[in-house]
């Protein structure tokens, strides 16, 4: 029985460490967007995310150092390029700890074409806490975020679920 129990614990560990178990968040669907101030990593400006009214939103908190995150890029820029005329815009928010040069040249690397920002530990706690990346809120017109997306997700599932918050 003892021998049961601890590996019941191990088992329960490795998930939560992993991720296959997720603990409750503080963030939900339909609940508003946290507002947020930050450093576009372009040009150093503070944006305010009030510019953003009334768009739909795709919010992805990366790393240039993270795999998954890299692989996406590719289809945000697409989905970015295809609806940015519909009221759409992809939002990075980089977690890098190396500073705006690392992730400017990793902007420029990838030739992504939406704002990206160097997310601030007060942002990733607003948005329920950051426990992995890459992970993503859409976030509808009136500013709900609606949905949460953890690790990497193919183009066909974002653009559904984007394009169904656009019509």
């Amino acid at each position: 029985m003892k021998k049961q129990r601890k590996c019941i614990f191990a088992i329960l560990a490795f998930l939560m460490i992993s991720g296959g178990l997720m603990l409750p968040e503080k963030i939900i669907a339909a609940t508003k967007m946290p507002s947020f101030a930050l450093e576009n990593v372009r040009d150093g400006k503070i944006v305010d995310s009030s510019i953003f009214k009334g768009k739909v939103l795709l919010l992805t908190f990366f790393a240039t150092w993270c795999g998954p995150c890299v692989e996406e890029v590719p289809t945000l820029v697409k989905l970015h390029t295809d609806m940015v005329d519909a009221g759409f815009s992809v939002i990075g928010m980089s977690v890098d700890q190396q500073g705006p040069a690392t992730v400017a040249k990793f902007i420029e690397k990838k030739a992504i074409n939406y704002p990206v920002f160097l997310a601030e530990a007060k942002t990733s706690n607003d948005f329920g806490g950051i426990y992995g990346i890459p992970v993503a809120f859409l976030v509808n017109k009136t500013g709900n975020v609606v949905k949460k997306y953890t690790g990497y997700v193919t183009h066909t599932v974002l653009e559904k679920d984007i394009r169904s918050l656009l019509n």
